[in-house]
């Protein structure tokens, strides 16, 4: 048995000698001198990527204003030095609703939700951390703000405010959703 393995790696021996010496270099002739002609020619030239300027996020400013196709809503304000002539006044009768007791300041519009039947509402966070849903004819801040309407960007109302005689007024505000926080 050790002699078969002397036996077949003596063969193993002879056969790598013999392949060695008959691969004297010759017979690559024609590949040296296709690789002196290649190492020869002039080499290219390849241009740098382009550079890219980087993005720059769009902030809107105006999305607290009217949209520019929207209907505006007409307010009249008669100030006149004589006695006002206004029907307008709050219903002081009518039981407050939760969003009555902040400011408009306070109030801060955080999305909207659709409901099965397809009305959309305004989600709005108060400053003490409560999310409240809104809609049209809901009322909300302290100058007696009654909800128009709700989109999905803004919630739009009309306050009734003292014009400073004795009488009142109203004004429409809104109510955006903040574009930075999300």
């Amino acid at each position: 048995m050790a002699r078969q393995r002397a036996g077949v790696a003596w063969l193993g021996v002879c056969m790598a000698s013999l392949l060695t010496a008959c691969s004297q270099g010759e017979g690559f002739a024609d590949i040296d001198q296709y690789m002196a002609e290649t190492r020869a020619k002039p080499r290219g030239h390849v241009e740098p990527l382009p550079e890219f300027k980087a993005y720059e996020a769009f902030s809107y400013s105006a999305a607290d204003r009217r949209a520019p196709f929207e209907v505006p809503i007409e307010v009249q304000l008669t100030m006149v030095d004589q006695a006002p002539e206004s029907n307008v006044e709050p219903d002081l009768d009518r039981p407050k609703e939760v969003l009555e007791n902040y400011g408009l300041t306070e109030l801060k519009m955080v999305g909207t939700l659709r409901d099965a039947g397809g009305d959309l509402f305004g989600l709005v966070a108060d400053s003490e951390g409560g999310v409240h849903r809104v809609r049209s004819g809901n009322y909300m801040g302290t100058n007696y703000g009654r909800i128009i309407g709700v989109s999905e960007s803004r919630i739009e109302l009309i306050e009734i405010v003292p014009n400073g005689r004795g009488g009142w007024v109203e004004r429409p505000r809104s109510l955006s959703m903040d574009e930075a926080e999300g």
